[in-house]
């Protein structure tokens, strides 16, 4: 509207603005959740009420996380918690902690925010409730999976046992596979196959016989990457005594792949890592078979020519294969 006699009248707000006067609007209401948790708890108090404390802070955490001020929000959430420690309200200190976490993840500050929720699931453990820690825990490894993998493996395992502990092994084996993927992307194939390991122990533990086979699969590529081609046949061996999975199309397949990796056949070791069943694995494992390489830069294995009897016309012929086999040099 106009201006008369240097009086504003009202006028129309801006798109922007409504949202601008909400966020101003909850950013008071916090203040006014301190203040009045200041006129509850002053001097005159004897005894402090950690009941109302705790109540005003948690009000003021979600005005000023309504308003987007997440600094203020985090130290209401971590005012809260400390509140409900004192009245040994265990749960819903964990509660506040894992809030506290959340608002650091809107700051971008995740390790930060990890380790609040950390702190969180140890105090949902140790007030009895374990599912609830397990899924804080499995909330903190996926907010820091791409900041820092290593961190994140650990947050799954930690996951897996909680869960594996309370018997919940459907639970447990998707965390490890989580961390065994993480560890496979980070080329930590040592742990990856001893993680690979337990995810089968279970798989077979559930009578789950088919993705024993697929693992089986992910267990083999794994050692192979690992230039570790014994442990690798081990692998195929000892699943003869899973059920099914001799005279499966996994044994088979990796039959062929062992047999076309030890005689140097590349072209043998592309075609097995390029069929479907090696293709449509979980991406990470898919791309540990297209890089497959085999050892002697894919040259195949000579196979031991039969005896001859030694006359003079095969003398130099035979010197000049020899001489043809080492041309290219040792390597």
């Amino acid at each position: 509207m106009a201006t008369h006699s240097g009086i504003v009248a009202w006028r129309i707000p801006s798109t922007d603005e409504p949202g601008r006067l909400q966020s101003m609007g909850s950013q008071r209401v916090g203040h006014e959740h301190i203040m009045t948790l200041g006129l509850k708890t002053g001097f005159l108090k004897w005894k402090p009420d950690y009941d109302s404390a705790a109540s005003e802070y948690g009000k003021a955490a979600v005005a000023f996380k309504n308003a987007k001020q997440f600094e203020q929000a985090k130290d209401a959430c971590l005012r809260e918690a400390v509140a409900h420690e004192n009245n040994r309200a265990l749960f819903h200190a964990a509660k506040a902690y894992e809030q506290a976490g959340m608002m650091l993840k809107e700051m971008q500050k995740l390790p930060e925010a990890v380790q609040l929720i950390e702190k969180a699931s140890m105090m949902y453990l140790e007030n009895g409730t374990p599912d609830t820690a397990a899924m804080a825990l499995e909330r903190a490894g996926k907010l820091i999976e791409n900041v820092d993998p290593e961190k994140a493996v650990q947050l799954y395992q930690q996951t897996a046992n909680v869960f594996e502990n309370e018997e919940r092994l459907r639970q447990a084996v998707e965390l490890l596979g989580k961390a065994s993927r993480l560890l496979v992307r980070g080329r930590r194939f040592d742990e990856a196959a001893l993680s690979i390991q337990k995810e089968k122990n279970i798989y077979k533990e559930i009578e789950n016989y088919p993705t024993c086979y697929k693992k089986t699969i992910a267990q083999v590529l794994v050692h192979l990457h690992r230039n570790d081609y014994v442990a690798a046949e081990r692998c195929v061996r000892e699943s003869y005594s899973i059920p099914g999975f001799n005279g499966s199309e996994d044994c088979a397949a990796l039959e062929q792949l062992l047999e076309g990796y030890d005689q140097q056949d590349q072209e043998q070791v592309a075609e097995v890592c390029n069929s479907p069943l090696f293709k449509y694995m979980d991406n990470d494992y898919a791309k540990l078979g297209l890089s497959l390489v085999v050892p002697g830069g894919g040259v195949k294995k000579k196979a031991a020519a039969p005896p001859q009897a030694k006359t003079e016309g095969t003398a130099a012929p035979a010197a000049e294969d020899e001489e043809d086999e080492y041309a290219g040099g040792l390597c």
